[in-house]
């Protein structure tokens, strides 16, 4: 394996999991019904490589409600053990989009079940509780606007028109049964949604503890840790300045270019290596081992 595919596979390893080739087996081997084909708008962005920057941006931007941070704070094992609650997540992503509909109801429902421990006390006393579907409103907002964001800069083959409304509204589907209420069905629904949470965001201490956390101890070997701060650095250009000011993360304009040209090689590069072909569908596998043979 060349140094980049390594990179790939360690990158790989640990947002997935050591669980992750028996998941990835029962995802894209399971034989059943499923939400979306081969192809649709949700598949071609959640299995492609740029999921990488997608999914650092969401974590910043997600750390700014300070509810859903607080939850973080109190019964997350981020500091302990942050790959490993990376890999749920990307385990629920990954089933809920190319698994069949009985796991991805599965894999809601142990979520669901998870998020019931999940209460406490703000320091003002306002109780919290992740499965308030306020919360998860803002979660799922977050998300997918920074995988569709995240998609469009550095994506494979970026949706157009049409596409871009499929996308959110395939989204919703997971969204609806894990407790959202209304979640955007298009675009302009998604950015209203966006702008609608505006007034309650703010970067706490918390915050930008754990995005500190985030960025300088990522647990990851020496060579793949200029990689990783690519993929950082790419994420932090897609956050929203007043967005990078409340979380302590300067970010000078720069710098933009220079990462839209390095991290979209790097991913371009690594679509036909071990990051996407670890991620995508097996239809998506097959046409990315056909492209690295060409």
């Amino acid at each position: 394996m060349s140094i980049r595919d390594r990179i790939g596979s360690e990158l790989f390893r640990k947002v997935a999991g050591p669980d992750g080739p028996r998941q990835r087996h029962r995802v894209h081997g399971t034989t059943g019904p499923r939400w979306f084909e081969p192809g649709a708008p949700i598949c071609r962005v959640h299995g492609d490589a740029s999921m990488f920057v997608g999914g650092i941006r969401a974590i910043m931007l997600q750390s700014l409600h300070p509810a859903a941070m607080q939850g973080v704070a109190d019964h997350s094992g981020y500091r302990g053990d942050m790959w490993g609650r990376l890999a749920q997540v990307s385990t629920y992503i990954a089933m809920t989009t190319f698994g069949t509909e009985r796991d991805a109801l599965q894999v809601i429902r142990a979520v669901q079940r998870a998020h019931e421990s999940v209460t406490g006390t703000m320091p003002d006393g306002t109780p919290y509780a992740a499965s308030d579907p306020h919360l998860l409103g803002w979660v799922h907002a977050a998300e997918i606007h920074s995988f569709l964001l995240a998609h469009d800069r550095f994506g494979h083959r970026p949706l157009v028109g049409a596409e871009r409304d499929e996308y959110v509204a395939q989204t919703s589907v997971a969204a609806g049964h894990l407790g959202v209420l209304d979640p955007p069905r298009t675009e302009h629904e998604l950015r209203a949604t966006l702008a609608a949470y505006a007034p309650e965001l703010r970067g706490t201490d918390a915050a930008r503890d754990a995005i500190r956390f985030l960025v300088w101890h990522p647990d990851l070997p020496i060579a793949a840790r200029p990689a990783y701060l690519a993929l950082v650095g790419a994420a932090v250009s897609l956050t929203p300045e007043s967005a990078r000011r409340e979380l302590g993360l300067p970010h000078p304009p720069v710098l933009d270019a220079a990462l839209d040209r390095t991290v979209g090689r790097a991913l371009g590069r690594m679509s036909t290596g071990a990051i996407r072909w670890a991620m995508a569908s097996g239809h998506a596998q097959a046409r990315a081992l056909q492209d690295a043979r060409t």
